[in-house]
């Protein structure tokens, strides 16, 4: 037998699957150990560090096959670990993705049936229930240190957030002992920082607040894409500390030193990059490092970013006993930072069809890998069909809590695709948002279905506007789809769109019209999850696009 294959034997025991193909953990008893020959023998939990890149598309790393780009230490973690060619997002915008990945729940669920579909915006209260699970909670349950470092985009407060200090209910009421970053998105007011509850530099005789005159924040040139105009007043000395260009480095030694002050027991850390999120600001040793301007500069911050984690684990002796997980919260944007990539040569996500916002697969496949040596075959890859929305069941089981005690909630516990190689699929059908309601999706096997034309995104199409999407965006990648020509869906196009995944993944043709019967089953199936929901409000109204 082979040493990779006794690595599994222990683990198989932890493990069974039902007859519907979804594993379930066994109670392998407090003790269980899972280290390996390769790993610690100690039967210490294992820590989990989470790292949720932003807007980091299928093709933007050297393991998924980008040129234009360096990204050794994410490859490095491939190369180690396992590569997914089939993982996704519940959606293919920022806040609903973040919310589907911390609470376990498709975001059409969220407040209370009327869905997270936009950017959240900058006044909202969180809109996470403060009694459901979540995956902080999962680890605090187990005694587990947890921090929450980056981007939020949650929000704060009870139904407005008023920026009034306390930020509360926050991330420190959700599962994060403790929170450090970017309250909202760095091209999204107001430009501060915040920790835990408290707006960095807050001062009680100068508070944030919104309105004229904005307080000044760095601004920068066209190719970095857009950074909105500031909506707040006030808070001087914490706009003073805001600084676009060290916010990576920042956060990354935020991370390095919560790690080390940790080593000690185990932690749960979710580490939530700006990169590459618009607008494209690497610290200046990075700019100019890549083959497609600001946008792979960026990138190779990240790559950097990662690196040092990646060394700490190693310098403090946690690497063995820790579970790496890097993916990202939606596929690359076709801002005009990542059409100077484009046209450099760079494949934000790769040959997929779509991008950000929009429900092809560009908008919502990303990279996905996980490392934990000893345990995770080394150099493996995975055609598994995952979900961020299942990383909730899935830290429950490696946690030894059981998944099937979740109530309302849509994760599923993918930990068999991490760390076995099971044959049948685990996942056998997956919900899928865009922006806009109506192209609401299904996947199911090799099918999917789109209930609507176009992708439900960004429309963007001339030089100046900021956001491109949808027929127009096909077009300039040089796409080709069966439902378009010139930029524009063609007349006559069908009215929902049909897809055969395992045939033509870069969604060339349309096969709505040849397969009625899949049709109608692919559609009740999505009004079935429709009908659990009112899908048609928001909460705030129609969010900003950011």
């Amino acid at each position: 037998m082979k040493l990779a294959d006794l690595r599994y034997v222990a683990l198989l025991s932890l493990f069974f699957v039902n007859g519907s193909g979804l594993a379930t953990a066994r109670d392998p008893g407090p003790d269980a150990a899972r280290s390996s020959e390769a790993g610690s023998n100690s039967s210490t939990p294992p820590n989990v560090v989470f790292i949720f890149a932003d807007d980091l598309g299928y093709g933007d790393l050297g393991c998924y096959g980008a040129t234009k780009v360096q990204t050794p230490n994410i490859d490095r973690l491939a190369k180690e670990g396992r590569k997914f060619s089939d993982a996704h997002t519940a959606s293919a915008v920022c806040t609903p993705s973040r919310y589907a990945l911390l609470t376990g729940e498709y975001p059409i669920r969220a407040l209370g049936g009327e869905g997270a579909w936009g950017p959240l915006s900058p006044f909202s209260g969180l809109i996470i229930d403060t009694n459901t699970p979540t995956i902080g909670k999962v680890f605090q349950n187990k005694g587990y240190a947890t921090a929450c470092l980056g981007k939020w985009h949650l929000g704060f407060g009870e139904n407005q957030n008023d920026w009034s200090v306390p930020l509360r209910p926050g991330p420190n009421d959700v599962g994060f002992d403790y929170y450090f970053g970017v309250p909202l998105v760095n091209s999204g007011s107001p430009y501060v920082y915040v920790e835990n509850d408290t707006i960095v530099g807050y001062d009680p005789a100068d508070p944030l607040k919104q309105g004229s005159p904005p307080s000044p924040t760095p601004q920068f040139p066209a190719e970095a894409s857009v950074k909105s105009p500031n909506k707040f007043t006030g808070a001087l000395a914490a706009h003073q500390i805001y600084d676009d260009e060290k916010t990576g480095t920042l956060l990354t030694e935020k991370a390095v030193s919560w790690i080390s002050d940790n080593k000690n027991n185990p932690f749960f850390l979710y580490f939530a990059t700006t990169n590459i999120h618009h607008p494209f600001t690497p610290a200046p040793r990075f700019k100019g490092t890549s083959q497609c301007g600001l946008y792979g500069d960026y990138i190779h911050e990240l790559d950097w970013m990662v690196g040092e984690l990646v060394k700490t684990l190693e310098e403090n002796g946690l690497s063995d006993n820790t579970l790496v997980i890097f993916t990202s919260d939606n596929g690359g944007m076709l801002n005009y930072g990542g059409r100077i990539a484009m046209k450099a040569g760079h494949r934000i996500n790769g040959d997929l069809l779509g991008f950000k916002f929009g429900v092809w697969e560009g908008g919502h496949r990303v990279p996905f890998i996980a490392k934990w040596p000893g345990t995770i075959e080394a150099g493996s890859e995975s055609d598994q069909l995952i979900c961020n929305v299942d990383m909730l069941a899935t830290f429950m089981a490696l946690t030894d809590q059981d998944p099937g005690t979740l109530e309302n909630k849509d994760s599923q516990n993918v930990l068999p695709a991490l760390i076995d190689n099971p044959t049948a699929p685990i996942r056998s059908e997956l919900l899928l948002a865009p922006r806009k309601d109506a192209n609401l999706s299904i996947r199911k096997g090799k099918w999917m279905y789109i209930g609507g034309k176009g992708s439900g995104g960004f429309t963007g199409s001339k030089p100046n506007h900021h956001a491109w999407g949808g027929p127009p965006a096909a077009a300039f990648a040089g796409n080709v789809n069966s439902d378009i020509k010139n930029g524009k869906i063609k007349p006559g196009s069908p009215p929902a769109q049909l897809y055969d995944l395992e045939n033509d993944l870069l969604q060339t043709e349309n096969v709505y019209r040849q397969h009625p019967e899949v049709v109608e089953e692919m559609d009740a199936l999505l009004q079935s999850y429709r009908s659990k929901t009112s899908a048609s409000k928001t909460r705030n109204g129609k969010a900003k696009q950011k």
